[in-house]
């Protein structure tokens, strides 16, 4: 196995260079056995069985061949064991931990290669013991009569091995406490995951700062996408955390775009949201690249919008800040200047220059952040946690409570969608302070040891901002239409880094180039 070493990517103004300064090695087993105490200490009970089984290998339908297996995140995180048909245990009262592998015959070995051996795997992982998984029957049903309780996922995960006479009042079988316990554990990462993602960031940031050297001889999104996963492969990272996301002009407007297959000639510039994965761990790094090396008029001033929202957002991150009144307050820069530009008016259908006297900027500001009309063009939430998953587990509480009486019973994902209903409920249910800034009330404060994502973005999505925005008159009266024709080729412009909540503040774990360094850069300066 690889070992996990802990290291920063520093500057070295003297020489114009990189170098690799090492921090405290870390120890080079996954810490399983520390994962697993985290979860019983959620769970809140001193005995019982954990079962967790892993994933197996799909085929596609009506084929031999199938997807890239990827591992169960939930029994990843206390196990460490990236490879199919394996399953865990975890006695809470005796504080064992036992992984359960797939022996491998000889026939199969000649096609597919030798599964990990226990000795290996207690090489790699915290673990107290590793068997072979022909044995987990006879060992889930005397462990469990012994027991008395057994803890899984959700029912569809009870072992079907178990005995009949197990399935009966006295023994119970928990299919509804152990999510939310391992959710909750996961929210706070251990030292080891912070290298993990540390890692990821860094070859991610390695592979957006490739395709800024290359961008200006490209003639198509696709030329983008296989840059970055060159680079990604070549640092030995083979899975993505998230399909590369690589779309110029109008195609930067569509969240989730990944077609990546369009020119780019004729494009303002083009939003790259790419992030490689480091043994099941997770990075999350956008980038808003100039086509030709230079922003539009349009297109910088947007760009700059954004950089002044995500800087100022970063600059809150502390333990104890609310994640909702950052939310906020980039709805508050994006409000003021894009009120400057002139796509934003103060919302008089009729007034005259007398009556627009008579209020203030920051008057003209509250008036339209009190609107939700800003979240037409920043529809989406500030960020979400990040780990195992790129849009990590939340645990007990949200980062954003969004859920307004409008949509309720629609909020599965673990990413914020910020409808304008949303963001006027958020604004309602804070607490103005004297200072201009809100105090947060729904939401999960940040914690130290969290990593998060602050993407702010501007869209001009003509589609959706027509139909939910211009069509209402209470909202359009917001809008100055002829400014906003000069906006729909920008397209739109996110940008993104991952945050490590520190005791004292933050750590920024990104380091692909933004601002001045990318576009010196994409310049060859």
């Amino acid at each position: 196995m690889e070992a996990a070493i802990d290291y920063d990517i520093v500057s070295i103004d003297e020489f114009d260079a990189l170098a690799i300064e090492l921090r405290t090695p870390l120890s080079t087993k996954y810490p399983a056995k520390e994962h697993a105490k985290k979860v019983a200490k959620h769970l809140g009970v001193k005995s019982g069985l954990v079962y967790l089984p892993g994933n197996g290998v799909s085929q596609w339908e009506d084929s031999d061949m199938g997807p890239p297996f990827r591992q169960r995140r939930f029994f990843y995180y206390v196990s460490g064991a990236d490879f199919p048909g394996c399953a865990v245990t975890y006695d809470i009262g005796a504080d064992n931990l036992t992984l359960w592998i797939p022996y491998t015959p000889p026939s199969l070995i000649l096609w597919f290669g030798t599964t990990p051996t226990p000795d290996e795997c207690l090489t790699k992982s915290d673990l107290d013991n590793v068997k072979y998984i022909a044995g987990l029957p006879a060992y889930l049903n005397s462990t469990i009569r012994e027991i008395g309780s057994l803890y899984v996922l959700r029912a569809e995960q009870i072992p079907k091995s178990l005995s009949l006479g197990l399935l009966k009042p006295s023994i119970k079988i928990d299919t509804s406490s152990l999510l939310p316990a391992m959710a909750e554990a996961r929210v706070v990462k251990t030292e080891y995951e912070v290298a993990m993602i540390r890692r990821a960031n860094d070859i991610s940031s390695a592979a957006h700062r490739a395709v800024c050297e290359g961008f200006r001889h490209y003639a198509n999104e696709c030329e983008v996408e296989a840059t970055f996963l060159r680079t990604c492969v070549a640092e030995n990272a083979h899975m993505q955390a998230y399909p590369v996301i690589a779309g110029a002009g109008p195609n930067a407007a569509t969240l989730h775009y990944d077609a990546n297959d369009q020119p780019l000639d004729g494009r303002q510039h083009l939003v790259l949201d790419a992030g490689a994965e480091w043994q099941c761990y997770a990075s999350d790094v956008t980038r808003t690249l100039p086509v030709g090396g230079k922003f539009t008029k349009e297109g910088k001033a947007v760009h700059e919008v954004v950089m002044r929202m995500q800087n100022e957002c970063i600059d809150m991150i502390a333990p104890g800040t609310g994640f909702r009144d950052m939310h906020l307050h980039a709805h508050r820069v994006a409000t003021r200047e894009l009120l400057k530009l002139g796509i934003l008016r103060r919302g008089h259908d009729d007034y005259d220059d007398k009556m627009a006297d008579a209020t203030t900027e920051e008057e003209a500001v509250q008036k339209i952040l009190a609107s939700g009309v800003s979240s037409a063009f920043f529809p989406h939430g500030l960020g979400h946690h990040v780990g195992l998953e790129v849009h990590d587990v939340a645990g007990k509480q949200r980062l954003m409570s969004t859920v307004s009486p409008w949509t309720v019973g629609n909020r599965k994902n673990k990413r914020d969608i910020v409808l304008c209903e949303d963001l006027v409920y958020m604004i309602q249910s804070s607490t103005a302070t004297a200072a201009g800034t809100t105090s947060n009330v729904l939401g999960r404060p940040l914690e130290p040891g969290m990593v998060v994502t602050v993407e702010p973005g501007i869209y001009f999505c003509r589609e959706y901002i027509e139909a939910y925005y211009l069509s209402k008159p209470n909202l359009a009266r917001y809008i100055d239409t002829a400014v906003l024709d000069r906006y729909w080729n920008v397209g739109g412009v996110r940008i993104e880094d991952c945050i490590l909540v520190t005791e004292d503040g933050y750590e920024n774990l990104t380091t692909a180039p933004k601002g001045e360094e990318m576009l010196k850069i994409i310049n060859g300066k």
